[in-house]
């Protein structure tokens, strides 16, 4: 697998600067990330490896808000095994980054030096959900011991998320590590809430169930302005159409109604959208052509 490029990317949101970074590369099975879409439909888009695989981004984003730097979602991380990373077809180091110089070690760490900072700066880490590969940076294996990746932030998660994690099946049991979240709870770094509060002035939680039942994105608003941060509501742009939903939701049918209710607010408003898998569209506009929904040919890049 080619690693997603590029490694960081910047627009001004109202007052704030904010970065899409890319925290790694990874493949999943094309059929689990399309659910009920024949491969003949969704391969159109995006074609699959020999073992039916498709490429995918781990992006992360980073505000610089005023009260510090906020980070929404931290990637794989580095504390897993290299048959795990083969099997998810993770690449989430400087050097798969094209930097292999780089002190970091990961890719995350690697997009936010590239921004100009380092993580000690970041202030405030939001978990949309806590899946290895949303919240697997959270914490790093550093000789030997699980330490925070980020030891001057408070952590965000909501408390229904953890308590799902904490009371996997047989199904959802493998996308969750407790070494991710539960030395975070523990040291008390990590803060429980629950709706959808304001994090921060302007970045508030947006309760869109579906992949898990306490999944959230992230909205963040700046002068009249909206960027919404999806996680795995809407993945990639391919996933804009309504019924085109991944087969990893635990609740599919409650998924459709957050997308919908979402993507028609992100229109009225005008919301930018961001995709964290996405292995190659970071951001953009959506629209409606009367059937669907899909990116504005403006943005789509």
């Amino acid at each position: 697998m080619t690693f997603p490029a590029p490694l960081i990317e910047t627009r001004q949101l109202g007052r704030w600067r904010v970065h899409a970074l890319q925290a790694g590369g990874q493949q999943l099975d094309g059929g689990a990330m399309f659910g009920v879409v024949p491969k003949p439909l969704w391969e159109r888009r995006l074609r699959a490896d020999e073992r039916n695989r498709i490429p995918m981004g781990m992006r992360c984003l980073l505000v610089e808000h005023e009260s510090g730097l906020v980070l929404v979602d931290t990637g794989a991380g580095n504390k897993e095994t290299d048959k795990f990373y083969g099997i998810y077809g993770i690449e989430n180091s400087p050097e798969s980054a094209g930097m292999p110089d780089d002190p970091g070690p990961t890719s995350l760490e690697a997009a936010i030096r590239a921004a100009g900072f380092t993580p000690d700066d970041v202030k405030v880490v939001i978990n949309t959900h806590l899946h290895f590969d949303h919240a697997g940076g959270n914490t790093l294996l550093t000789d030997g011991e699980v330490v925070p990746a980020f030891p001057n932030a408070r952590y965000v998660v909501s408390r229904g998320e953890i308590e799902y994690a904490r009371n996997a099946n047989e199904r959802t049991t493998a996308s969750y590590f407790p070494h991710n979240y539960e030395p975070l709870v523990a040291s008390g770094a990590m803060e429980l809430v629950e709706g959808e509060p304001e994090v921060v002035p302007g970045i508030r939680l947006l309760h869109t169930p579906g992949h898990t039942p306490f999944h959230h994105s992230v909205l963040v608003e700046s002068e009249g302005e909206r960027l919404c941060f999806l996680a795995d509501l809407i993945p990639t742009q391919w996933h804009l159409p309504l019924p085109w939903i991944m087969g990893y939701d635990v609740e599919p049918l409650v998924t459709l109604a957050s997308k919908r209710r979402l993507l028609a607010q992100a229109v009225a408003e005008q919301w930018t959208l961001m995709f964290e898998h996405d292995a190659h569209t970071a951001w953009g506009r959506v629209e409606h052509d009367g059937k669907s929904y899909g990116l504005a040919a403006a943005e789509g890049g």
